[in-house]
């Protein structure tokens, strides 16, 4: 009945004085905080629906989950971690905040708890949430500001007793989303304080990973949810890329298909991929208008990510591009910033977050405690 009362409210204000105008105001806005009654022990965690805005300032309904160490609240805010998944699709069923598995699938969740952090993890826009919108994916400004609101909207649920000091820690999809909350933080939400950014294995020059990615396959499937969201967010056309058939192939991947790591891929969607990859053969987006354009307005440069950074990558991912990767961090480094790199063996892309977990949580709660940045700019530049 709350919830049905607050939702109707919400439309009335969106009627009585405009959407744009209602919501300019109400970034971060907490809807709704379902308590979920099932966690994992020392954990207690909230479904959330809350209010993001678009790159255009268009208030959007975004959802996610906030997790909270179970036990009396400190006499202190608690520290927050934003974690930013990496690619689960772009239709709306596949929102991590939906899966079964959330609490096994977000990567150190109970290290992070335990540690007494807040971890705040959203869906995105248009995915787990109620919005009739398709995920702008990797759509830069809009993933961002919706993990700064999620950070926002944590701060209204009373018993998660969150601060407003954050750090924001991505992986793939979410590297990029991290750095571009970075690059978005201070303007948007001056409310809060970003200590400090990890990515692991982000696509930062979209075209060229793209472009350069090992696994043709997952290029193919990458590049269907991209176009299909684009021409929806953007209205890039699909004619551009695909004839009649595959344009009806790469909608059908992107609608039908959520990512699962350990599950093999059905038959349909195997000739899908094979299909696309085909007609993908010897086209590059970052060469074709306007798909290059947006590739370029959706990369992130390394001089607009401010510091504290962490950048972790594996030496042959065969997704995101490691030599990608390697030039971001080169072009960061010759500001004269600081930067921990971590540089994995193999070619894990799936598991980049968890294969630096120790590493990544030590940095993470160093800059909580204002300790001295270490700085392996050195190694980054001679290639190591």
């Amino acid at each position: 009945m709350l919830t049905t009362i607050m939702r109707l409210a919400m439309a009335l204000a969106l009627l009585t004085t405009g959407a744009a105008g209602a919501f300019a105001q109400e970034a971060g806005k907490l809807i709704e905080a379902a308590p979920l009654a099932e966690t994992p022990g020392g954990m207690q965690a909230w479904m959330i629906r809350y209010v993001t805005q678009d790159e255009a300032g268009r208030a959007v309904t975004a959802s996610g989950v906030v997790v909270a160490p179970r036990e009396a609240l400190p006499t202190q805010p608690r520290r927050v971690i934003a974690w930013a998944h990496g690619t689960w699709g772009v239709a709306a069923k596949c929102g991590p905040s939906l899966s079964p598995r959330f609490f096994e699938a977000t990567p150190a969740l109970s290290q992070m708890v335990a540690k007494g952090y807040v971890v705040v993890a959203p869906d995105y826009p248009g995915l787990g949430s109620d919005a009739e919108m398709v995920h702008p994916y990797l759509a830069g400004v809009d993933t961002a500001r919706s993990v700064i609101d999620a950070v926002r909207a944590a701060r209204g649920i009373a018993g998660a007793g969150a601060g407003p000091r954050y750090a924001v820690w991505g992986e793939s999809q979410g590297g990029h989303a991290a750095l571009w909350t970075a690059a978005q933080a201070k303007g948007y939400a001056p409310d809060l304080m970003l200590v400090g950014t990890a990515a692991a294995a982000p696509p930062t020059a979209l075209a060229a990973n793209l472009a350069q990615a090992s696994d043709a396959n997952a290029r193919a499937m990458l590049t269907a949810f991209l176009a299909y969201s684009w021409n929806a967010h953007y209205g890039a056309p699909l004619a551009s890329l695909f004839n009649r058939t595959n344009q009806g192939v790469a909608t059908r991947l992107a609608r039908n298909n959520c990512i699962a790591l350990d599950a093999s891929p059905k038959l349909g969607t195997v000739l899908g991929v094979l299909s696309v990859k085909a007609a993908l053969k010897s086209k590059d987006i970052g060469r074709i208008s306007p798909w290059s354009a947006l590739a370029r307005r959706n990369s992130i440069a390394a001089a607009a990510v401010p510091g504290p950074l962490l950048l972790a990558q594996s030496v042959a991912d065969p997704i995101v591009a490691p030599a990608v990767t390697r030039a971001f961090a080169q072009a960061y480094c010759r500001s004269g910033r600081p930067l921990r790199w971590l540089s994995l063996p193999g070619g894990d892309h799936g598991h980049s977050a968890r294969d630096s977990v120790d590493a990544t949580l030590a940095w993470i709660d160093a800059r909580f405690a204002g300790a001295p940045l270490p700085n392996d700019c050195a190694a980054v530049q001679a290639g190591g």
